[in-house]
């Protein structure tokens, strides 16, 4: 009973991390249904801008360097998502394929910017003082850092939650994605939301990016790992749904946490798969479908 309860917690940490790396896909993804094959070089700016900081501040200033990453990250990888929509994608919109084909493009561009700004081998981030070692809890270890990541999850859904469904920001954004033609029509102007919810979807993966050098050292194919499990946890969901998000992601950690249990680590990764792709053959639209008007 004790080896199974502490499976769950890896699972609710792994879904923690899964939800980290998803929230912003929610947006450029799921709100604007914009397949950005670069937010995972986004994480990666975020986790080098933590490496930086650190380096600039220097080893009596670790913590201080962590914090301040944190507000940084967003605005770098928010940065480099608006400059991405100006350039590329607002030109694209409306042809996914095309979409697809460029970000994929921009993303090894990106990466290869790292390699030669950082060189080709990983960089290790030291953890502050607060985050090392961890806590028991019915005889289960609870690590801090794992216990940060999910706080910090938590805390950017729950601020995710406030502007999408909030402020007029939010409310804007939820217009555009039902009907873009009608909300120009009614003044609202589109392509500043759409500049808006990139900034923000991709200033999200840049806090990821921070969170994720608490669990190893950071690399130019850091990004890599996640995307396609984010856009998993977006598309389990259901497209833009913040609620069926925190499901998904939760869920899948549970099962891949479980499955590594009984089975191996490439099993469990084939488990979910098979899981996910099951539960779409069902319910093809996610856990909640997305609301959208038409014209007739």
């Amino acid at each position: 009973m004790e080896a199974l309860l502490e499976q769950l917690v890896v699972g609710l940490s792994i879904g923690s991390i899964l939800l980290l790396v998803a929230l912003g896909l929610t947006f450029t993804f799921g709100q604007m249904g914009v397949i950005n094959m670069a937010h995972g070089e986004f994480i990666m700016a975020g986790a080098y801008t933590t490496y930086v900081l650190q380096e600039l501040l220097g080893a009596e200033n670790i913590t201080a360097a962590f914090l301040l990453s944190l507000p940084i990250a967003l605005v770098v990888a928010g940065l480099m998502g608006l400059l991405l929509e100006a350039t590329l994608i607002k030109r694209l919109y409306g042809r996914p394929l095309d979409t697809l084909l460029v970000t994929w493009g921009v993303a090894l561009i990106l990466q290869q910017v790292a390699r030669d700004v950082f060189g080709a081998q990983n960089v290790a981030v030291a953890s502050p003082a607060w985050l090392d070692g961890g806590t028991e809890l019915f005889g289960i270890d609870l690590p801090y850092n794992r216990l940060f990541i999910f706080a910090l999850a938590m805390a950017v859904t729950v601020a995710a939650w406030v502007v999408v469904g909030k402020l007029k920001q939010g409310r804007r954004m939820r217009a555009v994605m039902q009907n873009r033609q009608l909300a120009a029509a009614s003044g609202i102007g589109t392509a500043s939301v759409d500049r808006r919810t990139f900034f923000l979807g991709s200033g999200l993966a840049g806090i990821a990016g921070v969170a994720l050098t608490q669990l190893g050292s950071v690399g130019p194919a850091l990004g890599t790992y996640y995307i396609i499990d984010a856009f998993l946890v977006v598309i389990v969901g259901g497209l833009g749904q913040l609620r069926g998000a925190v499901i998904a992601a939760f869920s899948l950690g549970i099962i891949n946490s479980l499955s590594e249990y009984w089975t191996q680590a490439s099993l469990a990764k084939v488990i979910v798969f098979v899981c996910i792709i099951v539960f779409l053959q069902f319910r093809p639209q996610g856990i909640f479908a997305t609301e959208s008007r038409g014209l007739a």
